[in-house]
């Protein structure tokens, strides 16, 4: 895919129809925390309630067209906010084109410079979700650990490999 076409920016309502046709593929929220949103209501009550009001919720866009997002929530607490805890999702069409790693590189390079403070960036990533371990080895996160029985998603304890990268890593 031509890096060009690939873009980050937020979401907004006219996203509605594209951010439902994946966003209701159980393969593609298989890994994240909402379940898969079928209808248009939900859709619109997300965008709403969710993803347009989010500080730093970005759509992973192909010629403008929303695919996926990418979501970065900086941890609360004083004693925390050095750390921002980082999500996203893809189109299951898109898979595998290195999309997710463009969008992720993209979004690390702009995090740190718009949130001040921020040190340290990790990631969670299930232990059976190889290609999102493929994609955040490739954007130069560090694999420091197994936390075993650390995730609930979707009714279920998963074992998580932690990433992360640190304002000081080169990003390439």
């Amino acid at each position: 895919m031509d890096s060009s076409r690939v873009t980050l920016r937020p979401y907004k309502l006219s996203d509605l129809d594209d951010f439902l046709k994946w966003a209701c593929d159980d393969r593609v929220t298989r890994d994240v925390r909402f379940k898969a949103i079928t209808s248009q209501e939900e859709a619109l009550a997300y965008l709403e309630k969710v993803a347009i009001p989010h500080p730093w919720h970005r759509s992973i866009c192909v010629d403008d067209r929303s695919i996926g997002y990418i979501s970065i929530k900086p941890e609360s607490g004083e004693e925390d906010e050095c750390r921002a805890l980082i999500g996203y999702a893809l189109a299951s069409e898109y898979w595998g084109q290195g999309i997710t790693t463009l969008a992720l590189k993209t979004a690390v390079s702009k995090v740190f410079d718009e949130m001040p403070g921020l040190v340290r960036l990790p990631v969670l990533v299930d232990v059976e979700n190889k290609g999102s371990q493929r994609v955040v080895e490739k954007v130069g996160f560090a694999k420091e650990g197994l936390l075993r029985s650390y995730g609930y998603c979707k009714g279920k304890i998963r074992d998580v490999f932690i990433y992360s990268l640190l304002a000081t890593d080169q990003v390439n």
